[in-house]
């Protein structure tokens, strides 16, 4: 299928993300653009830094892509992007578009991608706080083949 999922150290590019997820059979994209706070739980935000394992990543992206077409099956193009490296406040960190023959299947399946590329990629997290103090976002739960 038509999947376009890549990292990125440079701004995202919202357009580009529609165009990748656009297609003339489909009747609706929806896209979800997560962006950098001003604060959190209350503590003021000075920047983020995202790391991720890149390979695991993408192949995750790829199942979950598989799983939305298996529960939504008029799905066409999925696009994940997603930012790596430092972030100052506003700037999109991701950005999920799902195209599908159906508007309502289209939200359902751009929910479902955030959510899931969140619970299970890994992709991390570190909130740096303008009282200089920083720290790791609890995140997804990596378990080796060993158990």
């Amino acid at each position: 299928m038509n999947n376009d999922f890549r990292f990125t150290r440079e701004p995202l590019d919202l357009q580009s993300a529609y165009d990748l997820g656009t297609d003339s059979g489909q009747g609706a994209v929806v896209i979800m653009v997560g962006t950098v706070r001003t604060s959190t739980g209350g503590r003021a935000v000075a920047f983020l830094d995202y790391e991720a394992y890149e390979p695991m990543a993408l192949a995750v992206f790829e199942q979950i892509a598989a799983e939305i077409r298996s529960r939504w099956p008029a799905t066409g193009r999925i696009v994940v992007h997603h930012r790596l490296g430092r972030l100052a406040i506003g700037e999109a960190s991701v950005i999920v578009a799902v195209g599908n023959a159906h508007r309502a299947d289209a939200f359902a399946g751009c929910q479902y991608a955030i959510d899931a590329l969140k619970r299970d990629a890994p992709i991390w997290k570190k909130e740096h706080w303008a009282d200089g103090n920083s720290d790791w976002v609890t995140g997804s739960l990596l378990l080796s083949a060993q158990g």
